[in-house]
């Protein structure tokens, strides 16, 4: 499947991690409203003609207009078809017409459907063809077609054989959205009735899990140990000897006080059946499969690169993900370029601002001296709202098109702070029932360092997440499969893109904020050499954590988890780097083309204007746009 693939992975690391973020200004002035919405209207109208033959030079257009007609029914037809193949997907996406249906998403069977589910969908768009579209119709097209494209290409890989790790534990998934505090709603009855229907298909697909995994082990294509011995005591949380300790039963116990008392007591007594005679075997017998059996069989080796074919693998995935066409090995001599540039620009900081000492020294004490600590949990959150106002001022110099929806600045609230993010950014509802929210997380507050609130801000506020999110929801007329979604690599380099205008905005004027944010920037890029390491390079997931503590100066622990995450995900710290480093590579085309008449502020439209898209299209369009007459012309003044 095109989308929905990408977004299920998506919205599942968001569960596993417990993010609340959403894989999206009151001013009604022309230059504040979202630049995608004037994508079409800046194509220059026809002159009327004296002569006879105006009317030959209409029939093109009419022709255009129904084939992007013919499209939009298609890509709509598309989004309703991939929910019912994808009832999962419908469920993060607050679809509820299929949330009692889970079908067994690693079967074979399902695998050539949602195949065969592609080529239909493909085919039929590229019967249409992208011929005489323009704008938004041309952009849906391009990322319609090379989604699909890479679902296919990607399917000569079997990652079907891996499909349980600590980072992707189908147990996990599973117990979150019965637990209520996922995407699944536990408010009617019906809701309830609506689990216990779709929960009767998890047996089979641990079946399933198991059958693959045994085939794996036929073919070599197996886990690395570390990754499965973590996979245990996630399973354990979830095995309870009776329902009421379940994690299962935490909708009973929450149940609504204006059900029936028939209904509460029929819905009681099957959901203890359900869990004691259905789920809790389940998990002990992937349990007891994992410890005995795939245990023994999993590998020593560490990278993708061990697996059968799996250099081809590994490179496939960051085309996929990234849309970049610079192969492992380039990216790992990238990726260290950047570092020892960065490492350079902190040593720069440090000797101009008179700062003492080795950089691993620096950042020690600045992860652990009271100087940098908040005195109080209101003072960190002013800090924020500081902030907020710092940026305002000077924001109109880099940009002139914002969302509608003003950004409010909140703390976290105390029932979930323990597992939230420091700051995180959640986008408002389109109907305006809820505001954009940026929350500041008050809880451990030691830990809340003074310097890293600027780069924070910038990349989950304005002009990162907020901005980004917040104009492609306003987008109500691009196809769901766009408006729905969003590529990571656009959506999260264009947040790291944002902390890089700190400069400008004016908030890295205390070296430490600035050093703060350049040590930001190496750990990322660090992360990325030793992604490519272990699995382009032949590096050990020691060589790695090794690398990382000496290079980034992360403490131990740290490392072994970063290291551990792109082992289970391989290339999973590439997209956001690309993606940074691609916006800020087309910022210097465009400046490098367009000289002294170079305006960031039309640039960062241009880049926003139509939402998020795979990098290859956004260098594509950005192209187009610096070729267009008038592209480096002053904006005007918001």
């Amino acid at each position: 499947m095109p989308y929905p693939a990408r977004a299920l992975a998506l919205a599942i690391a968001s569960l596993l991690v417990f993010s609340a973020a959403a894989p999206a200004e009151a001013a009604k002035k022309k230059a504040n409203r979202p630049a995608a919405a004037q994508t079409r209207q800046a194509k220059p109208k026809a002159k009327p003609r004296a002569r006879p033959t105006a009317a030959p030079t209409r029939q093109p257009l009419v022709r255009q207009q129904s084939k992007a007609a013919q499209l939009e029914r298609i890509y709509d037809e598309y989004w309703d078809a991939s929910m019912r193949l994808n009832p999962l997907q419908a469920t993060f996406q607050g679809d509820s017409r299929h949330n009692d249906q889970l079908p067994n998403i690693l079967s074979a069977a399902y695998r050539q459907q949602s195949h065969d589910f592609t080529q239909e969908w493909l085919g039929k768009v590229e019967k249409i063809g992208p011929d005489g579209l323009t704008g938004q119709d041309l952009l849906s097209y391009q990322i319609f077609v090379r989604d699909a494209r890479m679902s296919l290409a990607a399917e000569k890989y079997p990652a079907w054989m891996l499909p349980v790790s600590q980072y992707y534990n189908l147990g996990s998934i599973m117990a979150i959205l019965g637990s209520g505090s996922g995407a699944q709603p536990f408010n009617t009855v019906q809701d309830y009735d609506t689990w216990s229907k779709r929960a009767a298909g998890i047996p089979p697909l641990f079946d399933q899990a198991i059958a693959n995994m045994r085939e794996g082990m036929r073919a070599g294509v197996v886990q690395p140990r570390d990754l499965m011995e973590k996979v245990l005591p996630q399973l354990d949380a979830v095995l309870k000897p009776t329902a009421e300790e379940s994690i299962f039963w935490a909708p009973i116990r929450n149940m609504p006080d204006d059900f029936s008392e028939a209904d509460k007591a029929r819905i009681t007594a099957e959901y203890k059946r359900m869990i004691d005679f259905r789920l809790m075997p389940a998990y002990r017998a992937l349990r007891g499969f994992i410890a005995t059996e795939y245990l023994p069989a999993t590998r020593t080796t560490d990278g993708l690169s061990a697996l059968p074919n799996g250099q081809a693998w590994y490179a496939q995935n960051i085309v996929q993900t990234t849309a970049s066409t610079l192969t492992p090995q380039q990216i790992h001599a990238l990726a260290e370029q950047r570092v020892t540039s960065l490492q350079e620009q902190i040593t720069a900081v440090m000797k101009e601002n008179r700062i003492r000492g080795s950089q691993a020294k620096l950042m020690r004490s600045m992860r652990t001296d009271k100087n940098f600590q908040y005195n109080t949990p209101d003072a960190l959150v002013m800090r924020y709202k500081q902030l907020q106002q710092q940026v305002g001022a000077r924001l109109p110099t880099l940009l002139n098109t914002l969302p509608k929806a003003p950004l409010q600045i909140q703390p976290v609230e105390a029932d979930r702070a323990t597992s939230a993010a420091a700051v995180s950014y959640q986008p408002s509802l389109p109907d305006g029932m809820r505001p954009a929210v940026l929350y500041v997380n008050t809880n451990a507050l030691p830990s809340r360092r003074t310097w890293s609130a600027p780069a924070q801000y910038l990349h989950e506020g304005i002009p990162g997440h907020h901005v980004q999110l917040g104009l492609q929801q306003e987008l109500d007329k691009l196809p769901r499969f766009r408006r729905l979604g969003g590529d990571i690599a656009f959506v999260e380099g264009w947040g790291l893109y944002a902390e890089s205008l700190g400069d400008e905005l004016g908030v890295y004027q205390d070296p430490y904020a600035r050093i703060g944010y350049l040590q930001g920037a190496l750990t990322r890029s660090a992360r990325m050499v030793a992604d490519t390491g272990v699995h382009a390079q032949g590096w050990s997931k020691k060589q790695a954590v090794d690398y990382l503590v000496k290079t980034a100066d992360l403490p131990v622990e740290d490392a072994t988890a970063e290291v551990e995450r792109f082992m289970a995900l391989p290339g999973q710290t590439l997209a956001n780097g690309l993606g940074e480093l691609k916006m800020m590579e087309l910022r210097d085309k465009a400046k490098a083309a367009q000289g002294a008449s170079f305006d960031p502020r039309r640039f960062h439209a241009e880049v926003l204007r139509d939402g998020s898209m795979p990098l290859d299209i956004l260098q594509a369009k950005i192209e187009r746009w610096m070729a267009a007459p008038g592209a480096g012309a002053t904006a005007p003044t918001p």
